[in-house]
């Protein structure tokens, strides 16, 4: 049998497709209060350093071009900054609450999109995580 081989931006796109599935899955059946700092700062991480290598590889202005080259690009574009402030409006009261600088976080996410909310809500799960951890040590007030 003959098979087409796929290249590495394929095989990319194929495993973003089949963690993200994972990930979906994992939301829609799991309950837990508060996620996963870990896997939220992991998430971070890897995306940044993704994103190092293409700024390396193909230098910041690919950015400009691929958002500015075509309506479907355009239209990416206006997705990525849509999500960035849904999610933004979503996370900030939680943030604010657990007492982050909220316009530190947002004009990092608004610099840097999904590696500075994945950072943002790694910081925000962990500082819950630890509030809940201290409600469950404190004693009960009469």
């Amino acid at each position: 049998m003959d098979t087409l081989p796929m290249d590495t931006l394929q095989v990319t796109f194929v495993a973003v497709l089949v963690f993200g599935a994972a990930g979906l899955v994992h939301i829609l059946t799991a309950r837990p209060t508060i996620g996963s700092a870990t896997i939220a700062a992991m998430l971070a991480a890897g995306f940044g350093a993704y994103t190092a290598v293409q700024i390396w590889s193909e230098g910041v202005v690919m950015f400009f071009t691929n958002h500015t080259g075509n309506l479907t690009g355009i239209q990416v574009w206006w997705d990525l900054v849509m999500c960035v402030i849904i999610a933004l409006f979503f996370i900030a009261p939680r943030a604010r609450a657990a007492g982050m600088n909220v316009p530190l976080w947002a004009l990092l996410s608004a610099c840097t999109a999904s590696i500075g909310l994945l950072a943002m809500i790694a910081r925000l799960f962990w500082l819950e995580s630890q509030g809940e951890t201290a409600a469950a040590v404190a004693p009960a007030k009469a």
